[in-house]
């Protein structure tokens, strides 16, 4: 017990950017690592950070945590082997609940770690998550609050705009490895659906527009029914269908949710093998939207990562993805969304800004290098570069000149 509050004291005595290297040093004894990565959902600004050996720390990814942080269920350690940078490792991914979005500590290993970590690494990542979460909370303002909202509402678009595009090349390979058809069938085919997809994209885009109010519970869930058959038209899989058993008017932008969610299950879903029949319905009661979405396949969890991507997006829009598989006999997936406030758009730049980003952009619109800033403020030169190249980041800009331009146009200085 001694060791892990020694641990505690000198991984929280430091700016939070320093964390993961100092978390790094207590542990690489008990847990020796080639690098430790860390996703906090509740920080906007920088939410992801990586620490150990270069190539390896530089090809963990946020959408791989984000996947992980929605399959590892908090209090119990995950063990297994990940695929980074094309190489298997060794992992243990602790998840944490004290905080609203939850966070995420991987360590990708040497070998697999002890059962005996779980003791004490645990309460460990609870603490520091709890931290962490507490200065988020110190320095947050609403312009802040509502950059989160702007970011999260990128996020969104970006990953509907991915699941468009899967769900495109998922039709385009089923009709090229369909082996009862012929070469030149398979590439007509192949033309047409690429044809299709466009007009359906442009489609989707007019029909979105049209039901931004308000749509009948069934004809969102109609809508639904044509995506999917498109998408399973070229494959050996049978589409069955449970409407809603009323017709009362949904919010057209939960609906459009419901059907992205929904379609993103269905990929993931055709990713296994041995999976012949997907059934999908919903019910809307005028409160929550309850998706389903089973198939008969292999009931395994490790080929469907992917959706645990999909549950930390939810999660941020407060719905919700639960998943049940039954070896031998299937996955069943379990959506509830909820009716959510449209994001307001940002028009200060600046507002993605923290604190002491603005402290620092504010000197280097006045011209001082890093070394004057880092005496100016009492922290070392290495966090004023830390603070520089995320104040370019979130302003969008590639050079330092830039970012003083923008200050300048901003605020009249």
């Amino acid at each position: 017990m001694h060791e892990v509050l020694t641990a505690a004291a000198q991984i929280l005595d430091g700016p939070p950017e320093e964390l993961l290297h100092k978390l790094s040093a207590a542990l690489a004894d008990v847990i020796p690592h080639r690098a430790v990565a860390q996703l906090a959902s509740q920080c906007a600004a920088t939410p992801v950070y990586t620490y150990g050996e270069p190539s390896l720390a530089r090809a963990v990814t946020g959408a791989e945590l984000a996947g992980l942080l929605g399959t590892v269920t908090a209090g119990r350690p995950w063990r297994g082997v990940l695929t980074i940078n094309g190489s298997e490792h060794h992992a243990l991914a602790v998840a944490s609940d004290r905080a609203p979005r939850g966070s995420l500590l991987l360590f990708l290993q040497y070998d697999a770690a002890p059962a005996e970590v779980d003791a004490f690494i645990q309460p460990l990542w609870d603490l520091v998550t709890t931290h962490m979460y507490r200065l988020t909370q110190r320095g947050e303002s609403s312009a802040t609050a509502q950059s989160r909202a702007v970011a999260g509402a990128r996020f969104e678009v970006a990953a509907e705009l991915g699941e468009a595009h899967a769900a495109t090349l998922a039709t385009l390979l089923g009709v090229l490895r369909n082996q009862r058809v012929d070469d030149a069938t398979a590439r007509t085919n192949a033309v047409e659906l690429a044809l299709n997809a466009l007009a359906e994209l442009r489609t989707d885009i007019r029909q979105d527009q049209r039901y931004h109010g308000e749509e009948s519970a069934g004809r969102a869930f109609d809508r639904l029914a044509d995506s999917l058959r498109g998408l399973l038209r070229h494959t050996t899989v049978d589409l069955e269908l449970d409407p809603p058993g009323n017709d009362k008017l949904v919010p057209g932008d939960l609906a459009h949710s419901a059907r992205v969610a929904v379609r993103s299950v269905v990929l993931a879903m055709l990713t296994q093998d041995a999976v012949r029949r997907i059934r999908v319905g919903w019910q809307w009661d005028g409160t929550d939207l309850h998706a389903t979405v089973r198939d008969d396949g292999p009931g395994e969890l490790n080929g469907v990562l992917v959706l645990g991507q999909l549950s930390e997006r939810l999660r941020l829009g407060e719905g919700q993805l639960d998943l049940e598989a039954v070896p031998g006999w299937g996955l069943t997936a379990r959506i509830t969304l909820k009716p959510g406030a449209t994001p307001h758009p940002v028009e200060d730049p600046l507002a993605a800004l923290g604190t002491r980003e603005l402290e620092v952009l504010e000197r280097i619109a006045e011209g001082s290098r890093n070394r004057s800033i880092a005496d100016e403020l009492h922290i070392s030169e290495s966090t004023v570069k830390f603070h520089v190249a995320n104040i370019l980041t979130k302003l969008d800009v590639t050079s330092r000149t830039q970012a003083a331009a923008l200050y300048h146009a901003t605020t009249g200085a």
